[in-house]
């Protein structure tokens, strides 16, 4: 992992018709978002796309142009609707066939006699592309140029993100810290506001949920890379909270 003074960022692409139906629940994209943040990558955006090829390369062009990194999520697995490989190759422009790494992995897990047609379509890998290790069922993702390019089943994708952590270019880790404020957020959101103008180089969200005892409360969260910055704007997000608290208490 080769740490950068720069802001690294990354796009997130989920590919699959069973997501937009809702009838697959997703549960990648708040893994990557996590994992990246932690080692220093922002995730700036994501999207859903389905399993057609000009939408695939559409939206994988745009997200490589704008980000770091592009991370895909479904669209390589055996059956005639993965087409994630076809439109990545298309979208680089470079022809797409069996790769003999890929082969080889499939043929010492299932067996030579086992390569059936559905199989190697797992094995089809656009040319120059990396293989990323797949140790959960061995049918490998790759990475090629900006985009990398992972299943969509939980398990395989982890594997997968963990095999390629180490060969990312990353920033400043982002730092945060989270306080209750122990008010509604329309308590704190005027206030709140002003700690933010005069705290430029940190962002400061406000996250509303209902307590177990039905009572209304607010998370905030106080974003920074810098520790000084962060500090010092934590300072006076819990003394404004102090202050909403005494004039709650006053108005008793």
């Amino acid at each position: 992992m080769t740490r950068t003074s720069e802001a690294v960022t990354a796009g997130i692409m989920v590919i699959g018709d069973e997501i937009l139906s809702g009838r697959t629940k997703d549960r990648n994209i708040g893994y990557i978002a996590e994992y990246l943040t932690a080692i220093g990558i922002d995730v700036s955006e994501v999207r859903v796309v389905p399993d057609i090829e000009e939408e695939i390369v559409a939206a994988l062009n745009a997200l490589r142009a704008r980000y770091t990194y592009v991370f895909t999520t479904g669209g390589i697995g055996p059956t005639h609707d993965d087409i994630t490989a076809d439109a990545v190759a298309k979208a680089f422009g470079v022809t797409i066939d069996i790769d003999p790494r890929a082969r080889a992995l499939l043929a010492a897990h299932v067996g030579e006699a086992n390569l059936n047609e559905a199989r190697l379509r797992m094995a089809r890998i656009p040319a120059g592309a990396e293989l990323v290790a797949n140790p959960v069922s061995k049918a490998p993702g790759f990475w090629i140029g900006n985009v990398i390019v992972m299943a969509g089943v939980p398990t395989i994708m982890q594997a997968m993100l963990d095999d390629v952590a180490p060969k990312l270019r990353t920033g400043k880790v982002m730092l945060s810290q989270t306080l209750p404020a122990n008010a509604r957020e329309g308590d704190v959101g005027g206030p709140l506001a002003l700690i933010a103008k005069a705290h430029p180089g940190v962002t400061i969200g406000s996250y509303p949920f209902i307590e177990e005892s039905g009572r209304p409360n607010t998370n905030l969260v106080v974003r920074s890379r810098d520790p000084d910055h962060l500090a010092a704007a934590v300072a006076d997000v819990r003394r404004m909270i102090e202050e909403v608290a005494a004039a709650r208490a006053a108005g008793a």
